[in-house]
């Protein structure tokens, strides 16, 4: 019987030892799914910051008038996407080149129309472009020669 109760007692002590053990990984479990809770606040804040300062820059990218400006100068769809852009968040920059685009492109079209010297009068609207995108992109207002304050003033309502 001694054995018996010997062989009972060994298996007391390692039902004891797996319970401790078990325990022990228990423990162990909890403590690492803590830190996996706290890397994972820690992750979406650090998300939550980076989706918040990206929408910042793309709000300033967006409302930023010299992009506006820039934008104005690229093709009609392009002076119509800075138009819309221009309307929500207004900016006397943006506006300036708004207007100086519209002006140039319409006397561009009237000047298809003519031959031969519009066509040589347009190669003069493509300089007159090009001088206007070189002072968008420097920031500064430039009015396109002879034409300029005639498109602020027939256009001031943009």
């Amino acid at each position: 019987m001694s054995d018996e109760k010997k062989l009972s007692d060994d298996l007391n002590d390692m039902l004891g030892d797996a319970k401790d053990g078990a325990k022990k990984a228990a423990g162990k479990a909890e403590e690492i799914a803590g830190e996996a809770k706290e890397k994972a606040k820690e992750f979406a804040s650090e998300a939550k910051e980076a989706a918040s300062e990206f929408t910042d820059d793309a709000k300033a990218v967006l409302s930023n008038e010299k992009n506006i400006a820039i934008i104005a100068h690229i093709t009609l769809i392009g002076w119509i996407i800075a138009l819309v852009m221009n309307n929500s968040n207004k900016s006397e920059f943006g506006s300036f080149y708004i207007r100086q685009m519209l002006g140039l492109m319409i006397v561009s079209l009237i000047l298809n129309f003519v031959p031969v010297v519009g066509w040589i009068l347009n190669l003069v609207m493509l300089i007159l472009w090009i001088m206007s995108l070189v002072g968008a992109l420097g920031g500064e207002k430039k009015l396109t020669p002879v034409l300029g304050e005639h498109f602020q003033n027939w256009f001031k309502s943009l």
